[in-house]
Protein backbone atom coordinates (compact mmCIF):
# COMPACT_ATOMS: atom_id res chain seq x y z
CA UNK A 1 0.00 0.00 0.00
CA UNK A 2 1.56 3.46 -1.18
CA UNK A 3 1.78 6.28 1.92
CA UNK A 4 -0.77 8.46 0.15
CA UNK A 5 -3.33 5.40 0.54
CA UNK A 6 -2.29 4.39 3.45
CA UNK A 7 -3.05 7.93 4.80
CA UNK A 8 -6.23 8.45 3.22
CA UNK A 9 -7.77 4.88 4.93
CA UNK A 10 -6.62 5.98 8.44
CA UNK A 11 -8.23 9.65 8.00
CA UNK A 12 -11.23 7.79 6.58
CA UNK A 13 -11.00 5.64 9.69
CA UNK A 14 -11.07 8.30 11.92
CA UNK A 15 -13.82 10.03 10.57
CA UNK A 16 -16.28 6.69 10.50
CA UNK A 17 -14.71 6.17 14.45
CA UNK A 18 -15.37 9.89 15.21
CA UNK A 19 -11.48 9.61 16.31
CA UNK A 20 -9.93 13.20 16.15
CA UNK A 21 -7.58 13.52 13.11
CA UNK A 22 -4.26 14.48 13.45
CA UNK A 23 -3.65 16.63 10.10
CA UNK A 24 -0.36 18.12 10.87
CA UNK A 25 1.22 14.94 11.91
CA UNK A 26 3.53 15.30 8.83
CA UNK A 27 7.09 16.65 8.70
CA UNK A 28 7.79 19.30 8.03
CA UNK A 29 4.32 21.25 8.53
CA UNK A 30 5.00 24.84 9.95
CA UNK A 31 3.66 25.39 13.68
CA UNK A 32 2.45 28.75 15.14
CA UNK A 33 5.45 30.01 16.86
CA UNK A 34 4.92 30.95 20.25
CA UNK A 35 4.68 34.86 21.57
CA UNK A 36 7.70 36.28 22.62
CA UNK A 37 7.25 37.78 25.79
CA UNK A 38 6.44 41.04 26.50
CA UNK A 39 8.58 43.45 29.93
CA UNK A 40 6.99 46.73 30.85
CA UNK A 41 9.23 49.65 31.94
CA UNK A 42 9.07 52.76 33.79
CA UNK A 43 10.87 55.66 34.95
CA UNK A 44 10.49 56.80 38.31
CA UNK A 45 13.04 60.09 38.52
CA UNK A 46 12.22 62.55 41.67
CA UNK A 47 10.50 62.65 44.62
CA UNK A 48 8.17 59.94 45.92
CA UNK A 49 4.61 61.34 46.25
CA UNK A 50 0.84 60.87 44.81
CA UNK A 51 1.20 61.31 41.26
CA UNK A 52 4.48 59.41 40.85
CA UNK A 53 2.68 56.22 42.95
CA UNK A 54 -0.35 56.92 40.15
CA UNK A 55 1.85 56.67 37.59
CA UNK A 56 3.29 53.40 39.09
CA UNK A 57 0.16 51.65 40.13
CA UNK A 58 -0.83 52.54 36.46
CA UNK A 59 1.84 50.90 35.01
CA UNK A 60 1.74 47.53 37.36
CA UNK A 61 -2.45 47.88 36.02
CA UNK A 62 -1.07 47.80 32.11
CA UNK A 63 1.50 44.83 32.87
CA UNK A 64 -1.26 43.00 34.67
CA UNK A 65 -3.87 43.14 31.93
CA UNK A 66 -1.12 42.78 29.17
CA UNK A 67 -0.31 39.72 30.50
CA UNK A 68 3.35 40.75 30.79
CA UNK A 69 6.34 38.40 31.44
CA UNK A 70 8.01 41.02 33.69
CA UNK A 71 7.50 44.96 34.71
CA UNK A 72 10.93 46.78 35.28
CA UNK A 73 11.25 50.00 37.47
CA UNK A 74 14.05 52.14 36.77
CA UNK A 75 14.06 53.93 40.22
CA UNK A 76 15.81 56.95 41.52
CA UNK A 77 14.62 58.92 44.70
CA UNK A 78 15.63 60.86 47.40
CA UNK A 79 12.44 60.15 48.96
CA UNK A 80 9.03 61.02 49.42
CA UNK A 81 5.97 60.36 51.72
CA UNK A 82 5.71 57.08 53.79
CA UNK A 83 1.65 57.00 52.46
CA UNK A 84 2.15 56.93 48.91
CA UNK A 85 5.57 54.54 49.25
CA UNK A 86 2.45 52.47 51.25
CA UNK A 87 0.39 52.47 48.26
CA UNK A 88 2.58 51.64 45.97
CA UNK A 89 4.19 48.14 47.71
CA UNK A 90 0.29 47.04 48.43
CA UNK A 91 -0.13 46.94 44.89
CA UNK A 92 3.18 45.82 43.90
CA UNK A 93 2.86 42.93 46.40
CA UNK A 94 -0.38 42.29 44.99
CA UNK A 95 0.70 42.22 41.16
CA UNK A 96 0.03 38.86 38.87
CA UNK A 97 3.27 40.52 37.35
CA UNK A 98 6.63 39.99 38.63
CA UNK A 99 8.02 43.44 39.71
CA UNK A 100 11.75 44.19 39.62
CA UNK A 101 13.08 47.65 41.12
CA UNK A 102 16.79 48.61 39.38
CA UNK A 103 18.37 51.43 40.55
CA UNK A 104 20.40 52.98 38.38
CA UNK A 105 21.92 54.26 36.41
CA UNK A 106 25.58 54.32 37.98
CA UNK A 107 25.51 57.37 40.32
CA UNK A 108 22.21 57.08 40.91
CA UNK A 109 20.17 56.45 44.62
CA UNK A 110 17.61 54.87 45.86
CA UNK A 111 17.26 56.84 49.64
CA UNK A 112 13.97 56.40 52.30
CA UNK A 113 11.18 55.46 50.78
CA UNK A 114 13.21 53.98 47.44
CA UNK A 115 15.13 51.91 49.85
CA UNK A 116 11.49 50.51 50.81
CA UNK A 117 10.34 49.87 47.24
CA UNK A 118 13.74 48.27 46.40
CA UNK A 119 13.12 45.60 48.92
CA UNK A 120 9.78 45.27 48.67
CA UNK A 121 10.27 44.39 44.65
CA UNK A 122 10.27 40.69 43.33
CA UNK A 123 13.73 41.35 42.14
CA UNK A 124 16.11 44.08 43.55
CA UNK A 125 18.86 45.12 40.96
CA UNK A 126 21.40 47.97 41.27
CA UNK A 127 23.43 49.56 38.78
CA UNK A 128 27.34 49.93 39.52
CA UNK A 129 28.13 53.20 41.87
CA UNK A 130 24.71 53.57 43.13
CA UNK A 131 23.96 53.13 46.81
CA UNK A 132 20.20 52.74 48.66
CA UNK A 133 19.16 53.47 52.12
CA UNK A 134 19.05 56.03 54.70
CA UNK A 135 15.81 55.24 55.20
CA UNK A 136 14.29 56.97 58.26
CA UNK A 137 11.18 58.84 58.89
CA UNK A 138 10.81 62.71 58.02
CA UNK A 139 7.71 64.31 58.82
CA UNK A 140 5.60 65.78 56.26
CA UNK A 141 2.70 67.90 55.45
CA UNK A 142 3.05 70.92 57.64
CA UNK A 143 6.43 70.84 59.67
CA UNK A 144 5.29 70.98 63.07
CA UNK A 145 7.11 70.16 66.16
CA UNK A 146 7.07 66.38 67.10
CA UNK A 147 8.01 65.06 69.78
CA UNK A 148 10.74 62.95 71.09
CA UNK A 149 7.76 60.13 72.18
CA UNK A 150 6.09 60.47 68.59
CA UNK A 151 9.47 60.15 66.73
CA UNK A 152 10.56 56.79 68.24
CA UNK A 153 6.48 55.73 67.44
CA UNK A 154 7.27 56.86 63.29
CA UNK A 155 10.73 55.12 63.70
CA UNK A 156 9.69 51.82 65.11
CA UNK A 157 6.58 51.88 62.56
CA UNK A 158 8.53 52.29 59.62
CA UNK A 159 11.46 49.65 60.87
CA UNK A 160 8.31 47.02 61.33
CA UNK A 161 7.77 47.55 57.80
CA UNK A 162 10.95 47.21 56.66
CA UNK A 163 11.25 44.17 58.74
CA UNK A 164 8.31 42.98 57.20
CA UNK A 165 9.20 43.37 53.90
CA UNK A 166 12.76 41.89 53.98
CA UNK A 167 11.40 38.87 55.80
CA UNK A 168 8.95 38.39 52.88
CA UNK A 169 11.53 38.90 50.50
CA UNK A 170 14.31 36.60 52.02
CA UNK A 171 16.49 39.65 52.45
CA UNK A 172 18.61 41.03 55.18
CA UNK A 173 16.30 41.93 58.24
CA UNK A 174 18.52 43.31 60.23
CA UNK A 175 20.01 45.66 57.59
CA UNK A 176 16.78 46.93 56.50
CA UNK A 177 16.06 47.24 60.00
CA UNK A 178 19.10 49.66 60.58
CA UNK A 179 18.52 51.57 57.11
CA UNK A 180 15.62 52.77 58.85
CA UNK A 181 16.47 53.32 62.69
CA UNK A 182 20.12 54.64 61.74
CA UNK A 183 19.74 55.68 58.87
CA UNK A 184 22.18 53.25 57.13
CA UNK A 185 22.89 53.29 53.72
CA UNK A 186 24.46 50.76 51.70
CA UNK A 187 26.30 50.47 47.83
CA UNK A 188 25.37 48.10 45.47
CA UNK A 189 28.55 46.05 46.88
CA UNK A 190 27.60 45.99 50.28
CA UNK A 191 23.72 45.20 49.61
CA UNK A 192 24.52 42.29 47.28
CA UNK A 193 27.32 40.84 49.31
CA UNK A 194 25.19 40.93 52.94
CA UNK A 195 24.38 37.50 53.98
CA UNK A 196 21.97 37.29 53.71
CA UNK A 197 21.79 40.28 50.71
CA UNK A 198 19.50 43.25 50.16
CA UNK A 199 19.41 42.95 46.35
CA UNK A 200 19.46 39.96 43.81
CA UNK A 201 21.86 41.52 40.71
CA UNK A 202 24.31 44.33 39.90
CA UNK A 203 23.31 44.76 36.57
CA UNK A 204 24.60 47.89 33.88
CA UNK A 205 21.28 48.42 32.45
CA UNK A 206 17.88 47.14 31.58
CA UNK A 207 17.97 45.43 28.55
CA UNK A 208 21.32 43.05 30.64
CA UNK A 209 18.85 42.95 33.69
CA UNK A 210 16.13 41.31 31.53
CA UNK A 211 18.52 38.93 29.79
CA UNK A 212 20.11 37.59 32.99
CA UNK A 213 16.67 37.27 34.59
CA UNK A 214 15.59 34.85 31.98
CA UNK A 215 15.18 31.36 33.34
CA UNK A 216 15.32 32.39 37.08
CA UNK A 217 13.21 30.99 39.98
CA UNK A 218 11.49 33.56 41.79
CA UNK A 219 9.37 33.39 44.80
CA UNK A 220 6.45 35.99 44.98
CA UNK A 221 5.33 37.67 48.48
CA UNK A 222 2.72 34.87 48.90
CA UNK A 223 5.22 32.13 48.34
CA UNK A 224 4.40 31.12 45.21
CA UNK A 225 7.23 29.82 42.94
CA UNK A 226 7.86 31.46 39.35
CA UNK A 227 10.37 30.92 36.84
CA UNK A 228 11.21 34.24 34.78
CA UNK A 229 10.97 33.49 31.37
CA UNK A 230 12.41 36.62 29.25
CA UNK A 231 14.37 35.27 26.86
CA UNK A 232 13.83 37.33 23.33
CA UNK A 233 11.65 39.91 24.97
CA UNK A 234 9.89 42.82 23.59
CA UNK A 235 10.14 46.25 25.70
CA UNK A 236 7.00 47.95 26.08
CA UNK A 237 8.27 51.56 27.65
CA UNK A 238 5.21 53.27 29.81
CA UNK A 239 5.53 56.66 30.27
CA UNK A 240 3.93 59.61 32.25
CA UNK A 241 0.64 60.93 31.40
CA UNK A 242 0.76 64.72 30.74
CA UNK A 243 -1.29 65.81 33.48
CA UNK A 244 1.24 63.45 35.84
CA UNK A 245 3.89 65.45 34.52
CA UNK A 246 3.16 68.46 34.78
CA UNK A 247 1.64 67.31 38.69
CA UNK A 248 5.33 65.87 39.09
CA UNK A 249 6.57 69.11 38.11
CA UNK A 250 4.59 71.01 40.55
CA UNK A 251 5.28 69.38 43.46
CA UNK A 252 9.12 70.39 43.25
CA UNK A 253 10.25 72.40 46.23
CA UNK A 254 11.58 75.36 44.08
CA UNK A 255 8.25 75.33 41.86
CA UNK A 256 6.35 75.05 44.90
CA UNK A 257 8.30 78.44 46.37
CA UNK A 258 7.91 80.34 43.17
CA UNK A 259 4.25 79.83 42.74
CA UNK A 260 3.59 80.73 46.51
CA UNK A 261 5.44 83.91 45.84
CA UNK A 262 3.80 84.56 42.42
CA UNK A 263 0.31 83.86 44.72
CA UNK A 264 1.12 86.37 47.35
CA UNK A 265 2.11 89.00 45.29
CA UNK A 266 -0.95 88.45 42.71
CA UNK A 267 -3.38 88.61 45.29
CA UNK A 268 -2.22 91.41 47.15
CA UNK A 269 -1.87 93.52 43.86
CA UNK A 270 -5.07 92.93 43.46
CA UNK A 271 -6.63 93.66 46.54
CA UNK A 272 -4.53 97.52 46.15
CA UNK A 273 -5.98 97.78 42.79
CA UNK A 274 -9.43 96.12 42.46
CA UNK A 275 -10.34 95.38 39.03
CA UNK A 276 -6.79 95.00 37.62
CA UNK A 277 -8.37 91.47 36.99
CA UNK A 278 -5.04 89.41 35.78
CA UNK A 279 -3.00 89.92 39.00
CA UNK A 280 -6.07 88.12 40.76
CA UNK A 281 -6.63 85.38 38.79
CA UNK A 282 -2.91 84.58 38.63
CA UNK A 283 -2.55 84.86 42.10
CA UNK A 284 -5.44 82.55 43.13
CA UNK A 285 -4.02 80.29 40.70
CA UNK A 286 -0.80 80.30 41.89
CA UNK A 287 -1.66 79.61 45.47
CA UNK A 288 -3.90 77.04 44.55
CA UNK A 289 -1.35 74.91 43.13
CA UNK A 290 0.91 76.13 45.55
CA UNK A 291 -1.22 74.61 48.84
CA UNK A 292 -1.23 71.15 46.44
CA UNK A 293 2.50 71.38 46.36
CA UNK A 294 3.44 71.88 50.03
CA UNK A 295 0.73 69.16 50.95
CA UNK A 296 3.23 66.73 49.33
CA UNK A 297 6.40 68.16 50.68
CA UNK A 298 7.35 68.13 54.21
CA UNK A 299 7.46 72.43 54.74
CA UNK A 300 7.60 74.21 57.78
CA UNK A 301 5.27 77.21 59.07
CA UNK A 302 7.73 79.08 60.48
CA UNK A 303 9.04 79.29 56.79
CA UNK A 304 5.98 79.35 54.84
CA UNK A 305 5.00 82.61 57.46
CA UNK A 306 8.06 84.20 56.66
CA UNK A 307 7.93 84.30 53.16
CA UNK A 308 4.35 85.68 53.42
CA UNK A 309 5.65 88.59 55.65
CA UNK A 310 8.39 88.97 53.45
CA UNK A 311 6.34 89.25 50.40
CA UNK A 312 3.57 91.49 52.31
CA UNK A 313 6.64 93.52 52.90
CA UNK A 314 7.76 93.96 49.67
CA UNK A 315 4.54 94.34 48.15
CA UNK A 316 3.64 97.73 50.52
CA UNK A 317 6.63 99.07 49.01
CA UNK A 318 3.76 100.27 46.59
CA UNK A 319 1.65 101.73 49.43
CA UNK A 320 3.79 103.06 52.15
CA UNK A 321 6.89 105.12 50.64
CA UNK A 322 9.45 103.86 53.75
CA UNK A 323 12.83 104.50 51.75
CA UNK A 324 13.63 101.10 51.19
CA UNK A 325 13.03 99.82 54.73
CA UNK A 326 10.09 97.63 54.15
CA UNK A 327 12.09 96.34 50.71
CA UNK A 328 15.34 95.16 53.23
CA UNK A 329 12.68 93.70 55.92
CA UNK A 330 10.65 91.82 52.95
CA UNK A 331 14.41 90.54 51.37
CA UNK A 332 15.70 89.51 54.85
CA UNK A 333 12.17 87.75 55.60
CA UNK A 334 11.76 86.28 52.35
CA UNK A 335 15.18 85.00 52.54
CA UNK A 336 14.97 83.20 55.94
CA UNK A 337 11.62 82.03 55.18
CA UNK A 338 12.91 79.85 52.17
CA UNK A 339 16.04 78.57 54.22
CA UNK A 340 13.53 76.66 56.73
CA UNK A 341 10.63 76.54 54.16
CA UNK A 342 10.85 72.76 53.38
CA UNK A 343 12.41 70.56 56.75
CA UNK A 344 14.24 67.63 55.07
CA UNK A 345 17.63 65.84 55.21
CA UNK A 346 18.16 65.49 51.48
CA UNK A 347 18.93 68.35 49.23
CA UNK A 348 16.47 67.39 46.66
CA UNK A 349 13.73 68.07 48.95
CA UNK A 350 15.05 71.66 50.16
CA UNK A 351 14.72 74.80 48.41
CA UNK A 352 17.57 75.41 46.14
CA UNK A 353 19.70 78.85 47.19
CA UNK A 354 21.22 79.50 43.77
CA UNK A 355 17.11 79.61 43.11
CA UNK A 356 16.04 81.24 45.98
CA UNK A 357 18.58 84.36 45.42
CA UNK A 358 17.42 85.14 42.35
CA UNK A 359 13.61 85.49 42.82
CA UNK A 360 14.02 86.95 46.04
CA UNK A 361 16.36 89.63 44.29
CA UNK A 362 14.30 90.24 41.86
CA UNK A 363 10.91 91.03 44.23
CA UNK A 364 13.38 93.47 45.79
CA UNK A 365 14.84 94.78 42.26
CA UNK A 366 10.92 95.54 41.97
CA UNK A 367 10.47 97.18 45.42
CA UNK A 368 13.58 99.23 45.14
CA UNK A 369 12.27 100.64 41.53
CA UNK A 370 9.17 101.26 43.17
CA UNK A 371 10.85 103.69 46.52
CA UNK A 372 13.15 105.50 43.32
CA UNK A 373 9.81 106.64 41.91
CA UNK A 374 8.40 107.33 45.54
CA UNK A 375 11.34 109.38 46.14
CA UNK A 376 11.39 111.71 42.37
CA UNK A 377 7.76 112.10 42.99
CA UNK A 378 8.12 113.69 46.60
CA UNK A 379 11.25 115.70 45.05
CA UNK A 380 9.38 116.93 42.01
CA UNK A 381 6.86 119.70 41.86
CA UNK A 382 3.17 119.06 41.79
CA UNK A 383 1.72 118.70 38.46
CA UNK A 384 -1.92 119.51 39.15
CA UNK A 385 -4.01 120.98 42.56
CA UNK A 386 -3.68 124.84 43.47
CA UNK A 387 0.43 124.39 44.28
CA UNK A 388 0.36 123.92 40.40
CA UNK A 389 -0.30 127.05 39.49
CA UNK A 390 2.14 129.00 41.91
CA UNK A 391 4.85 130.19 39.18
CA UNK A 392 2.44 128.96 36.28
CA UNK A 393 3.07 131.92 33.20
CA UNK A 394 -0.43 133.24 31.66
CA UNK A 395 -1.18 136.63 29.68
CA UNK A 396 -3.63 139.92 30.87
CA UNK A 397 -6.49 139.93 29.09
CA UNK A 398 -7.86 143.32 30.39
CA UNK A 399 -5.75 146.18 32.86
CA UNK A 400 -5.10 145.23 35.92
CA UNK A 401 -4.63 148.29 38.82
CA UNK A 402 -3.61 147.99 42.62
CA UNK A 403 -7.03 148.84 43.57
CA UNK A 404 -8.50 147.46 40.28
CA UNK A 405 -8.86 143.41 39.64
CA UNK A 406 -8.53 142.66 36.33
CA UNK A 407 -8.34 139.07 34.13
CA UNK A 408 -5.79 137.03 33.05
CA UNK A 409 -5.30 133.57 30.67
CA UNK A 410 -3.67 131.04 32.61
CA UNK A 411 -3.02 127.14 31.08
CA UNK A 412 -6.34 127.33 29.42
CA UNK A 413 -7.99 129.21 31.60
CA UNK A 414 -9.45 132.58 32.25
CA UNK A 415 -8.91 133.45 36.42
CA UNK A 416 -9.46 137.06 37.91
CA UNK A 417 -6.52 138.57 38.82
CA UNK A 418 -5.17 140.86 41.09
CA UNK A 419 -1.60 142.79 40.93
CA UNK A 420 0.42 144.96 43.34
CA UNK A 421 1.70 147.05 40.10
CA UNK A 422 0.25 148.26 36.76
CA UNK A 423 -0.71 145.53 34.26
CA UNK A 424 -1.58 146.51 30.69
CA UNK A 425 -3.60 144.26 28.79
CA UNK A 426 -1.73 141.33 26.82
CA UNK A 427 1.65 141.57 28.93
CA UNK A 428 3.26 138.77 30.32
CA UNK A 429 2.29 137.55 33.94
CA UNK A 430 3.51 135.22 36.26
CA UNK A 431 0.93 133.55 38.96
CA UNK A 432 2.45 134.44 42.54
CA UNK A 433 -0.55 133.37 44.95
CA UNK A 434 -3.86 131.72 44.65
CA UNK A 435 -7.04 132.06 46.55
CA UNK A 436 -10.01 130.34 45.30
CA UNK A 437 -10.74 131.72 42.03
CA UNK A 438 -8.54 134.59 42.36
CA UNK A 439 -4.70 134.72 41.61
CA UNK A 440 -2.33 137.32 42.17
CA UNK A 441 -0.15 138.27 39.82
CA UNK A 442 3.11 140.14 39.15
CA UNK A 443 5.63 140.38 36.23
CA UNK A 444 7.79 137.86 35.11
Amino acid sequence: MTPGVSRRAVVAACVLLGAPVALDATPGTDQPAPAAPVVYTAVVDGIIHPVSADYMIQTMDQADRAGAALVVFTLRTPGGLVDSTRDIITRMLASKTPVVVFVGPAGARAASAGFLLTIAADVAAMAPGTHIGAAHPVSAGGGEPVSETMEKKQTADVAAYARTLAEGRRRNVKLAELAVEESRAFTEREALEASPPLIDLIVADVPDLVRRLHGRAVRRFDNTPVTLATAGASFVSIEMSLRQRVLGAIAHPNIAFLLLSLGILGITIELWSPGAVLPGVVGAISLLLAFFALQLLPFNYAGLLLIVLGLLLLALEIKVTSYGLLTGGGLVSLVFGAMILIDAPDPELRLSLRFVLPVALGFAGIGLFLVRLAVISQRSAPFSGPAEMIGALGQALTAIEPARAGQVHVRGEIWRALSAEPIAPGERVRVSSLDGLTVTVRKP
